[in-house]
């Protein structure tokens, strides 16, 4: 009996390691800093519990062979700048998650990599000032998003030329603990053009899957963004647009299982419909829905704006029951887009098959503030599947510092005057303490919190951090 119990005990702990190994790769737009209202992140907004790896997105490239800073003033501290690199790695530090940078992505497109990756010369810069980037600004890994090769004005070599980046890549890493992850066209239409699947395989060690845009605006019809499952009505290459063909053809092909990360959608995909009444999956559209408050782009809508619409009311939600996604239905407004429940069911998918993980694009549409309830109700639920833990609640702020318990302050305002607005403010005299200000009944009150030994309350990540990473510390 004992040794039964003992063997349980052992398979259950077996499991749950396994459970552990998940991955959640959250991709953060760097540029949905400048969204109005509610819409609107900081870097200090992320909850890097919620994530094992966190990819800021996006750098470019030049011809010449080098990376291309996009926004400076975002991104560095230089000249009064918002210091994003920064913020980003010591959140990710402080938290014990793995911190990436992407290049390219939709906009930067494909004929500049396919030119640089060309020429062993250029290729060869790019893997050097890669490497001097990472390390410039303390990143631990590099994701490489091209899209795509072979596509959107490059060439047949890019297939070849795109394993020889990953592989010089990867040689330059190896003896620096870099970690290598790629973002790409999940659907077989469009990856039999851009990979070689199985050397991509060899060389990265993230392979995330675009699994979203299956449809979109630019049919004639309604679509799901990212179907589970094709349906039955579907034919042809319409029916390997979901996530579950997607990810048979990258197996299929080579792929590692352990390798391959799901993407999972924080947002949906919307239409105008050409007659309100025919409202299904598959009806008539004139074209892209109306733009969201915050995203502002006809065509898509964040989770964080569709739930917000619906809490609102007028909206018809209904399940596609084989694709096992949901949509909604306003007048002549129709998106489909993930939920809960949809997550949920995709990362019971990820396990089923033994995949790698799951990433999302992008974690600043879900919602991250909690408007409708939870705050990052989606990435929390694929935290919960994937990696079986439920994240400490969200009232604190995305990554509170290590600390005893804390010790209340006299009521009212100190004598320094250092609270005038809610939030967490250092000691002007010693920078291991600091306090958070909250205003009760018109008083402020004060509850004090100390660093660990050796560290220092860093006002720009709202944490603590190394005193040497603390300005007048």
């Amino acid at each position: 009996m004992f040794k039964v119990a003992l063997l349980v005990a052992f398979m259950a702990t077996m499991a749950a390691n396994v459970q552990a190994e998940k991955k959640i790769v959250c991709y953060f737009g760097s540029w949905t800093v400048y969204r109005p209202g509610n819409g609107q992140i900081a870097i200090e907004d992320i909850n890097p519990r919620l994530c094992t790896h966190m990819i800021y997105s996006f750098i470019g490239i030049n011809t010449d062979g080098t990376v291309r800073i996009l926004d400076a003033w975002a991104d560095l501290a230089d000249g009064g700048g918002k210091n994003g690199f920064g913020k980003f790695t010591s959140l990710a530090k402080q938290n014990d998650v793995k911190a990436l940078i992407a290049i390219g992505g939709w906009n930067e497109g494909s004929t500049k990599f396919s030119q640089v990756v060309s020429n062993p010369q250029t290729r060869s810069r790019l893997v050097q000032d890669v490497v001097s980037f990472l390390q410039r600004y303390n990143f631990d890994g590099f994701d490489v998003d091209w899209e795509y090769p072979n596509q959107r004005g490059g060439q047949p070599s890019d297939k070849e030329n795109f394993v020889a980046l990953l592989r010089e890549l990867r040689q330059a890493f190896d003896s620096r603990g870099y970690i290598l992850s790629v973002a790409v066209g999940a659907a077989e239409k469009s990856a039999s053009q851009s990979y070689i699947i199985n050397q991509v395989g060899q060389y990265a060690h993230l392979i995330n899957l675009m699994t979203y845009d299956m449809n979109g605006s630019w049919n004639k019809v309604t679509g799901i963004n990212a179907p589970l499952y094709a349906s039955d009505s579907e034919q042809g290459e319409q029916a390997k647009l979901n996530v579950d063909a997607s990810v048979r053809y990258w197996l299929s092909n080579g792929a590692p299982a352990d390798k391959l990360i799901v993407g999972i959608p924080s947002y949906g995909r919307t239409f105008t419909l050409a007659n309100p009444s025919n409202n299904g999956v598959g009806a008539p559209a004139t074209g892209p829905g109306n733009a969201g408050p915050y995203t502002r782009e006809a065509g898509m809508l964040g989770y964080n704006e569709i739930c917000e619409s619906v809490s609102q009311g007028g909206w018809t939600i209904r399940r596609e029951d084989q694709q096992r996604v949901p949509y909604a239905v306003k007048g002549n407004q129709w998106v489909g887009y993930d939920d809960v429940d949809s997550v949920r069911e995709k990362c019971d998918y990820i396990t089923s098959r033994n995949l790698g993980g799951a990433m999302m694009w992008s974690i600043e549409t879900d919602d991250f503030r909690g408007i409708c309830g939870l705050k990052y109700p989606l990435l929390t639920k694929m935290n919960e599947v994937l990696r079986g833990i439920v994240p400490q609640p969200p009232n604190p702020p995305p990554n509170p510092p290590p600390t005893p318990k804390p010790t209340p302050a006299p009521p009212g305002p100190p004598p320094s005057g250092l609270c005038n607005k809610e939030g967490y403010v250092r000691d002007p005299n010693d920078c291991s303490i600091f306090y958070y200000c909250q205003n009760v009944q018109g008083q402020w009150k004060m509850i004090q919190f100390h660093c660990p030994a050796g560290t220092a309350f860093d006002p720009s990540i709202v944490a603590c951090n190394y005193k040497d990473n603390v300005p007048g510390c």
